[in-house]
């Protein structure tokens, strides 16, 4: 038949997308009320109890099942392809894992807070989780070539685009005409901003140990990327 191809693990994928999708923005959404039924740090365990989870399942399946589906196209024997792929992965975890974060903020040991930030990363994108997730599906989009690829890319940019939407909603209805003016100082588009000169790039506050971190974190997944491979690929799911 003409769809055969067409794999469960296609359904199975956007199923744990959408889940994730709706636990991750809907204890977001849920935060100003949970902070105050159970305190800051406790409400970021519960967070990080329910998205960990659900990241590691969804991590786990889409690397047993990247190959599924149809072969749309095959590009990994082209010379500096996989350099390629590489070079845009590396990009792409600089806008993830942005220098804004404070790691001892996430991990619940200082007490969680919304920050209103316009410095780094920021200053080139208002939502960089939303540009690096682009970039990494185009780079991994671009390896595999089949439709479970283009499936797993569909949804992830899908939610993180509702990201921007729902980020941007609740940090203006916290924070009101602050949020307005820095919205007026910053793009979604990457430098848009600053090449309409309602951004400048300072290039200093990239020399910080956290993009030190991010460098040594891309250099760490380098290495372990065929051991996450092969670990997942133990796991029969």
């Amino acid at each position: 038949m003409f769809f055969d191809w067409l794999t469960s693990s296609h359904f199975v994928m956007l199923g744990l997308l959408l889940l994730f999708a709706i636990a991750h923005s809907g204890l977001a959404a849920l935060r100003p009320w949970g902070e105050k039924q159970i305190g800051a740090r406790l409400y970021r365990v519960v967070f990080a109890l329910v998205s960990l989870p659900l990241a590691t399942i969804l991590i786990i399946y889409f690397l047993n099942h990247r190959y599924d589906g149809l072969q749309l196209w095959q590009l990994q024997g082209l010379p500096g392809l996989q350099e390629l792929v590489w070079g845009l992965s590396a990009i792409s975890f600089f806008f993830l894992y942005p220098a804004t974060f404070n790691l001892l903020e996430i991990a619940a040991i200082q007490k969680p807070q919304v920050h209103l930030y316009e410095t780094g990363i920021i200053r080139v994108t208002r939502h960089p989780q939303m540009v690096g997730q682009v970039i990494w599906c185009v780079a991994h989009t671009l390896w595999l070539g089949t439709t479970f690829m283009v499936v797993t890319s569909v949804g992830l940019i899908l939610h993180h685009l509702f990201g921007v939407w729902h980020g941007d909603r609740r940090l203006q209805v916290r924070y009101g005409e602050s949020f307005d003016s820095l919205r007026s100082r910053t793009s979604i588009l990457p430098f848009w901003a600053i090449l309409q000169r309602r951004q400048s790039l300072i290039w200093q506050e990239f020399l910080r140990l956290s993009y030190l971190g991010v460098v040594v974190f891309i250099l760490l997944l380098w290495w372990v990327h065929p051991l996450l491979i092969r670990a997942a690929g133990s796991l029969d799911w």
